[in-house]
Formats: structure tokens, sequence, C-alpha cells
């Protein structure tokens, strides 16, 4: 079961016909049956591991590539595999983004699994793994059993709200050291954890991050790598609800002036060009802690 069918089966509905004129377009352009799942999450299934799988799809994940393929055929069990058409060979040619974003989606599965009282026990790369990409053999297999002992994560209460912010962050709000102490807290199984509201620290870190994204959009395959998966509009995002999303009349607009297309964004001499990559580093540059 990979995530374009899982989609299918929780992404059902209605979407609301177009009305007419500036007011009908506006109120439109929502992809709503490609955010289904943000909306159905946890409430289709009794299963526990599909009602817990209707969370862990959710995952954050490089690219919103979505590179999970799950075997249910055992019972009690989920066996994830990642999706070898879905990695990013240019960007990421030793699949570290998308092991992580497995990991996201293991950790997902568990703590909504946990909400119900159900312990997730993970068995990873249990036929042995390569240390230079991921491959064909499972990533991990997960066994769910019921405990009482289990208790919720108080993560979990903020999964439906999280977001990818794709604006500057507000220089005036800064980041206490307390929040980050509550961030560090709740981390389990040993996993080592450090962050930073320092000045020093996070201009470093800003710098950092500002030249490692201004030299992935400066080299010309790394750049389309990330351009193709541009889904401009609510017709592209609904048929494909995977990859970068750009969304809202806005966008729309500008993709129907000609202004806002994958050409555009790919030619240097363009706004588009110009301005898309500005956003991205106004992000990280205005970054006001790191964890």
């Amino acid at each position: 079961m990979n995530r374009r069918r899982f989609l299918a089966v929780a992404g059902g509905g209605i979407v609301v016909a177009a009305g007419a004129g500036v007011a009908g377009f506006v109120g439109s352009r929502t992809p709503h049956t490609a955010l289904r799942p943000w909306i159905d999450a946890g409430s289709l299934y009794t299963e526990p591991r599909m009602k817990a799988l209707s969370y862990a799809i959710l995952a954050p994940n490089p690219h919103n590539l979505q590179p999970w393929l799950v075997d249910l055929a055992q019972p009690d069990r989920v066996i994830l595999h990642v999706d070898p058409d879905r990695l990013l060979p240019l960007t990421d040619p030793p699949n570290r983004q998308i092991a992580i974003g497995l990991g996201c989606f293991l950790e997902l599965m568990r703590m909504a699994a946990g909400q119900d009282g159900f312990r997730v026990d993970f068995d990873l790369f249990p036929a042995g793994e390569d240390e230079n990409a991921l491959d064909e053999r499972p990533v991990a297999i997960a066994t769910f059993s019921r405990d009482a002992s289990v208790q919720p994560d108080p993560l979990f209460a903020h999964v439906l709200a999280r977001r990818s912010l794709k604006e500057p962050f507000d220089l005036t709000r800064p980041v206490s050291s307390e929040s980050l102490a509550r961030l560090e807290a709740v981390v389990e199984n040993g996993t080592a954890t450090g962050s930073s509201n320092q000045a020093g620290s996070v201009d470093a870190l800003r710098r950092l991050t500002h030249d490692a994204l201004l030299l992935e959009i400066e080299t010309p395959h790394t750049f389309w790598e990330s351009v193709d998966l541009f889904r401009i509009g609510k017709a592209e995002i609904e048929a494909n609800p995977d990859g970068i999303d750009f969304s809202g009349p806005m966008f729309e607009a500008l993709h129907m002036a000609g202004m806002f297309t994958r050409d555009a964004a790919l030619d240097t001499g363009t706004s588009a060009y110009e301005q898309g990559r500005n956003a991205v580093l106004e992000n990280t540059d205005t970054a006001m802690a790191h964890l």
C-alpha cells in the first residue's frame, strides 16, 4: 500500500463546484481532495494499524515525496519499505533526507497508536542495510500490541497543526529557552538533542543554512530536481498530492498569466526565479532559534 493508494481511500469527499466571478475563483482554489487526509485522520478506521497509518502519512518528508510503502500482510505488523521511485538522487544522493522522512513516518505512527493504548516495537533494518543508500530491504518492521502502560505522547495534540512555514519568521518574537527545553524534554529512546537561541549560534546556523540552500538553488541540476516537483495550482495539486505545492488565487493567477511556471522558475533572468530564491533565503535568514 503506498500513499497514493492510501490517499485514494482516505481522501474521499465532495469538492465544492466553483462559483462565478472573482469571489468564486478565490473561493474555489483550495485543493479540498488533497487536504482530506488532514481532515479524516483517525476517523475512518478502527483497525489499529490503519488508524495509526492515517496519521503517519501526514509526516513531514523531503519535498513531500511521501516515499513510503507498507506491507500489512502479517497480523499486527507494518513492514515499511522505501519507494525506489520516490527518491531525490540529485539533491539527496545518499538518501539521508529520505531516511529522516521515513523516521518521521514511523514516529508519527507510534504516537498515533499510543493514543489508543497500543505499543509499537520497531525492528530497524531487519535484513541489514547499505550505509551508502536505501535499497529494497525493509526499513523497519513495526509490531503493534495492546499495552495498558503506554502513555499518550504530549506532542500528538499538535500533529494536525503542523505546517511547513514558507514565510519569514517574526524577528520581534524570540523563542524562549523554556520553549526549547520543553521540546527537548519529550525526546525519547536516547536520542541526542540540542538547541540554541543564543545570538552567536543562531547567526552561525543562519549563515550555514543560507549557504547550503543557495548552493542547491544555484546548481542547475539540483534546482531542476526541486522545480520538477512543483505543483502549481489546484488542478496539479489534486492530480498529484505530493511535491512542493503552490496553492491559492495568487499563484493560480500568476500561473495563468505565464509569470510563474516551471520554466520561469528555472530561468535565472526572471522575477519568478529571483523572488523564489529570496523567499527561501528569507525564511532561513530570520530563524530565531534552532533545535
